[in-house]
């Protein structure tokens, strides 16, 4: 026999919208990058996804992805925050644009502030994961500055 749900009004909240899930799959990425859990912000991305950063040689691939993240991280790349300005989808694909901001703490103890773009694109695979992020400085960037 049917019985009515007496729950609170909250149970019944609509499915999050894309653009909230992939803002928040961004946040947790920069936190991970942030407190040195390369390998969790590396599982933001398919198996096959693929990183490109400025001055580096793409990275295809999550252990990949992970190893670039750490030889950023080792080169002195923190403090990264990330602020997602747009996203368009439809249906198991999305692309993000947004801006960043991180700091670079240079071997002479210098740190410097960078900000910069990105765009990424996002495939549904069960869970939203990365299929392409690509980023570049809006600024110079610290390896373009004299020392």
């Amino acid at each position: 026999m049917y019985q009515h749900h007496k729950g609170s009004p909250a149970d019944f909240r609509p499915l999050r919208d894309v653009a909230s899930q992939l803002r928040d799959q961004t946040q947790d990425f920069a936190t991970s990058f942030n407190t040195g859990n390369y390998d969790h912000a590396a599982r933001v991305f398919a198996d096959d996804g693929v990183l490109m950063a400025p001055h580096y040689e793409g990275a295809y691939g999550q252990k990949h992805v992970e190893r670039l993240l750490r030889q950023l991280g080792e080169a002195g790349y923190g403090d990264i925050r990330m602020e997602t300005i747009r996203v368009d989808d439809s249906g198991d694909m999305a692309m993000e644009l947004g801006r960043f901001s991180l700091m670079v703490r240079r071997a002479d103890g210098a740190v410097i502030p960078e900000r910069g773009k990105y765009v990424r694109v996002w495939r549904r695979l069960g869970a939203w994961l990365l299929m392409a992020d690509c980023w570049n400085w809006t600024s110079p960037a610290v390896s373009d500055r004299a020392a």
